[in-house]
């Protein structure tokens, strides 16, 4: 049975007992009361079983991802966001290196001071997905800038998501849906690097979604590149769509950006990162910001 029968089976599950309690609730029969009450616990058993199988079905593809497309944005806070998003950029492929996964870059944005304004990655590697899933959401620096002259301790936002990488078989993309164009790629302070158009970039129509690649020499494999990203952002909302349609709620892991929508804080002054979705605190940011993310890992692992 596929996870949309299953859906539909939990539905009708769920109106079920819906009834059986607005009968409880409208009855005045103590038989008939007692007849319902016994049927809702029963619904209740069947409802639990289903949901069990629909998570197992949503869970098991990710078991066997073996690349994911992390995106890294830098927030409110202006070059000091550009700063931190470059750091976090460098903990993940610092992370990626130590685990023995390769890293691609797919598309890049640079700042005018060595900061990163958007990045995206692709990181290949057994159990990439499951070990880095946690770390989509706003991330929040608090610190006092190079650039700050008076001591102040600023706050600055950026923002991760992590998408697993999708295959053609997986996401059908029609050629009619996609507007492609092309234009020449540049660097920081949008100075142009190349003299020929090899940069790509994907209007999805349909969706409205918008992908871009430029590291690449030729334009054919910006093409893929941006279409590897497209295929990610679409199962991804695929995904959210599934999980509505089910009565479940899940934010989404970009959110706004604003310094208050946060999962995690990495406080330097006081050297503690604190992740907020499980109330846990590390210390040593320099040593975790190097990649050393096994003590968050695990500590996601064990809840």
């Amino acid at each position: 049975m596929d996870i949309k029968q299953l859906q539909q089976n939990l539905a009708e599950i769920e109106k079920q007992i819906e009834e059986n309690k607005q009968l409880i609730t409208d009855e005045t029969n103590p038989e008939l009361i007692k007849l319902a009450e016994e049927e809702i616990v029963e619904f209740q058993k069947r409802k639990q079983t289903l949901e069990e199988k629909i998570k197992n079905l949503q869970e098991e593809p990710t078991k066997t991802i073996k690349s994911i497309i992390v995106e890294v944005r830098a927030g409110t806070g202006g070059e000091e966001a550009a700063l931190f998003a470059a750091d976090l950029f460098r903990m993940y492929s610092r992370f990626a290196e130590k685990e023995g996964w390769k890293t691609k870059i797919l598309d890049s944005n640079a700042s005018s001071l060595k900061g990163i304004k958007e990045i995206i990655f692709k990181i290949s590697g057994e159990n990439a997905y499951e070990k880095l899933k946690q770390e989509g959401g706003v991330h929040r620096v608090q610190r006092i800038p190079e650039t700050e002259k008076s001591g102040r301790i600023h706050t600055s936002t950026a923002t991760v998501a992590v998408l697993p990488e999708i295959k053609n078989k997986e996401i059908e993309i029609k050629p009619s849906d996609l507007k492609i164009s092309s234009f020449r790629a540049s660097g920081p302070g949008g100075q142009y690097v190349n003299k020929t158009e090899s940069a790509v970039r994907v209007v999805h129509i349909p969706s409205g979604i918008i992908v871009a690649s430029q590291t690449e020499r030729h334009q054919a494999a910006n093409r893929e590149n941006a279409l590897s990203i497209l295929r990610s952002k679409l199962y991804s909302l695929k995904v959210e769509k599934e999980l509505q349609k089910i009565g479940r709620e899940r934010k989404s892991q970009i959110g706004t950006a604003e310094r208050s929508e946060k999962i995690r804080t990495y406080n330097f002054p006081q050297d503690r990162i604190t992740d907020h979705r499980i109330g846990k605190s590390w210390h040593n940011i320099e040593n975790i910001l190097d990649g050393n993310l096994e003590p968050i890992i695990k500590a996601f692992q064990k809840k």
